[in-house]
């Protein structure tokens, strides 16, 4: 089925995206930081809007929302555990649960970590996966609320997705991250090339948006706990990955 998936720059640093379904002309937006920049997009697509998934309750991810919903009357979906603090929902989902734009089948997942009830969008058919502040390209959000255990049990879970899904994460944090890995893994040869691609694209002013979940796999340190490299890096050699990442998220906070 035709899925096209648009990438909008917001903020300072901050991404929605449309995911826009052909056969129906539905649409859905995942986060609003900012009306302006959405709008100009519906428009000159002239794209009406069916859905707003919103993935956790900072107001760099809904601020736009209310003079969004003067325009299109669009229905908003978000996490029923965190319906205190999020605006007013048309659709409380859960993990588990399954929605749709159009014919694209929408998988709900509880990825709480940065925030408790914050929530990820997995769209199968698409190969792709809208992380927000959960998996990040070269990092992990930070833990304003949630445990590195539950971080990491919500970046696992994402990680078990066929290798070739698409992260739409929601900031340009490509390279800051990437200054971090390079000093657990100096020698990963992926990673040094990636972080030359990325750099490529920043002097472009191209966004590193999406990412590839198998690139991940293979250069995000936060992903790799298990790996020795990593392990012998922070020197825990042969401990429990949850120990390891709790030690890389403390490193990455003070780097």
């Amino acid at each position: 089925m035709p899925v096209e998936i648009v990438t909008i720059p917001c903020l300072s640093d901050n991404y929605a995206f449309l995911v826009h379904e052909s056969t129906t002309g539905e649409t859905a937006l995942i986060d609003i930081p900012e009306f302006g920049p959405i709008y100009e997009e519906l428009s000159c697509r002239d794209w009406d809007l069916t859905y707003v998934l919103i993935t956790h309750h900072h107001s760099d991810h809904i601020d736009g929302l209310s003079e969004l919903l003067d325009v299109y009357p669009a229905k908003v979906v978000g996490a029923k555990s965190d319906m205190f603090r999020l605006p007013n929902l048309d659709l409380a989902v859960e993990d588990g649960d399954v929605l749709s734009i159009g014919d694209v089948t929408v998988s709900v997942m509880d990825v709480s970590g940065h925030t408790l009830g914050h929530i990820a969008y997995y769209l199968a058919d698409a190969r792709a996966v809208f992380t927000a502040d959960s998996l990040m390209a070269l990092g992990c959000g930070r833990l304003f609320e949630g445990s590195p255990t539950q971080m990491l049990q919500s970046l696992e879970k994402i990680a078990s997705l066929p290798p070739e899904t698409s992260i739409y994460s929601g900031h340009e944090y490509t390279q800051s991250n990437g200054r971090f890995a390079v000093t657990i893994e100096p020698e990963n040869a992926m990673l040094l090339r990636r972080l030359e691609d990325v750099r490529q694209a920043r002097n472009a002013k191209r966004p590193t948006i999406p990412s590839l979940l198998k690139l991940e796999l293979e250069t995000n340190p936060f992903l790799r706990c298990g790996e020795a490299s990593v392990q012998r890096s922070v020197g825990m050699e042969g401990a429990d990955r949850k120990a390891v990442f709790a030690e890389l998220r403390k490193r990455k906070d003070a780097f």
